[in-house]
């Protein structure tokens, strides 16, 4: 289970803009060639920062430009959380794994996540249960828990070293204008006193977030759809070590997941133990958040109550936040020279971990299909192949979107007849032979 936008600039109190010229770097390839590959990124969030990665290591330049103020940061920097992000984790995929592997970044991000080795899955006060484990399906692992304080703060510091990507923060897109051969973009930011600029590139890649400034900009309509529900994030201890198991819960109140973490390191929580600090996923009807956020006994009991004896006892909670809940899907994913991407394009319930792995696997696919254009010499920014993009991602994307559908609305169904049938269908998954393994390589992103 993985939240929403993992945006890795989300800071509400930040009140001056400007840019920091520490952090703005000018590419080392000649003007001329990055005049003419440049690629504008819009939202620097772990989205917009993994896909300049994935240009730059097909040695295509970016521009990145984030609305808020990326911090100081530095290799020798310990972990500690800083007031830009939140308490959320990122379930990674398998297949996200492997991206962040082709591009020499995994070996940096490791050391902080929790791998899966077993998924249970189960319903409240149901006989339905199922379970995957590593041994059978034949596999390293199911995927990776890492917290979001960790995965942001290497994908800056990559983005920070890297020449081929330059990051301008405190940037407030106002106005995108295409060209038959480019794309300007009007940003304002603050110096000394406010100041507009203008860049121009082959393409522009909105990474924005679910209330994408590009998106409106372009006029790109939206479908959404409130589940009426908020997400409580947060860490908590239990007294059974998680043995690297992750739990997938169905409540009447919505889907809830108990994930292994790592040992905390300088983050806050040195109190907790190796092996029994897990990342917990609580999703509750709108306006209930608050009484699960602010008395620590209640959130406690709540979890012992849905999950039982499954994570042992819970014994403390850390801090949390609430998210509310809506799917936002664009209407359209490329205009022109423009591509909307990450939560821009599709915000997804976090029921089974989905959202953050689908934009990784857009962006890898984009990233591809832009460096064999750079190869043949051709226009980067190309409306045609831009289209073939946004209809090569259309198949996994709508397959995720209908699956992360039907769990919800399936699992949260009152009708006896629909809770006898999931219930029996999870049966079914657990004990009939080849269907484990075709669902097991959905989850982890191998199947697109």
């Amino acid at each position: 289970m993985q939240n929403t936008e993992a945006n890795l600039s989300k800071n509400n109190h930040i009140k001056s803009s400007h840019i920091k010229t520490s952090h703005v770097k000018t590419s080392h390839v000649n003007k001329a060639a990055m005049t003419e590959q440049q690629v504008l990124i819009a939202g620097g969030g772990h989205v917009g920062l993994s896909f300049a990665l994935l240009l730059a290591h097909h040695g295509i330049a970016s521009t990145l430009l984030e609305k808020n103020s990326y911090p100081t940061i530095s290799p020798n920097d310990d972990a500690k959380r800083s007031h830009y992000l939140d308490s959320r984790n990122t379930a990674l995929s398998r297949r996200t794994v492997q991206i962040y592997q082709e591009i020499g970044l995994w070996d940096e991000l490791q050391s902080h996540a929790c791998r899966i080795d077993a998924v249970q899955i189960s319903e409240q006060g149901s006989f339905g249960r199922a379970q995957l484990n590593k041994a059978e399906e034949q596999v390293e692992s199911f995927g990776q828990v890492m917290e979001n304080a960790w995965l942001g703060r290497k994908l800056l510091l990559a983005a920070q070293q890297e020449p081929l990507i330059t990051l301008i923060d405190n940037a407030n897109v106002i106005a995108v204008d295409q060209q038959s051969d480019g794309v300007t973009l009007s940003f304002s930011y603050y110096g000394e006193e406010e100041h507009e600029q203008q860049l121009q590139a082959s393409i522009l890649v909105a990474c924005d977030g679910r209330d994408s400034t590009v998106r409106q900009l372009l006029g790109i309509s939206t479908t959404t759809y409130d589940y009426q529900q908020a997400a409580i994030v947060g860490v908590v201890e239990t007294d059974k070590p998680h043995e690297h198991i992750a739990i997938e819960r169905f409540s009447p109140a919505g889907p809830l997941a108990v994930l292994p973490l790592t040992d905390p390191e300088g983050d806050g929580n040195d109190e907790y133990q190796e092996g029994y600090r897990r990342s917990v996923v609580w999703v509750c009807p709108t306006g209930e958040e608050d009484k699960y956020l602010e008395d620590d006994v209640h959130f406690l009991a709540t979890l012992q109550q849905a999950f039982g004896a499954r994570a042992g006892t819970f014994k403390k909670a850390g801090r949390r936040g609430a998210y509310p809940l809506t799917r936002v899907l664009a209407d359209k994913q490329v205009d022109g020279r423009c591509v909307i991407m990450g939560n821009a394009a599709h915000t997804l319930h976090p029921v089974a971990g989905q959202g953050f792995n689908l934009c990784m696997r857009d962006a890898h696919v984009l990233a591809q299909m832009m460096s064999r254009q750079v190869l043949k010499g051709e226009d980067i920014g190309n409306p045609t192949l831009l289209k073939r993009y946004e209809k090569a991602r259309q198949t996994d994307q709508k397959r995720v979107i209908r699956f992360c559908d039907a769990v919800v609305h399936g699992f949260t169904h009152p009708n006896p007849a629909v809770k006898l049938a999931r219930n029996v269908a999870l049966v079914a998954f657990d004990k009939l032979p080849n269907i484990k393994p075709l669902i097991a390589n959905y989850a982890m992103g191998l199947k697109s």
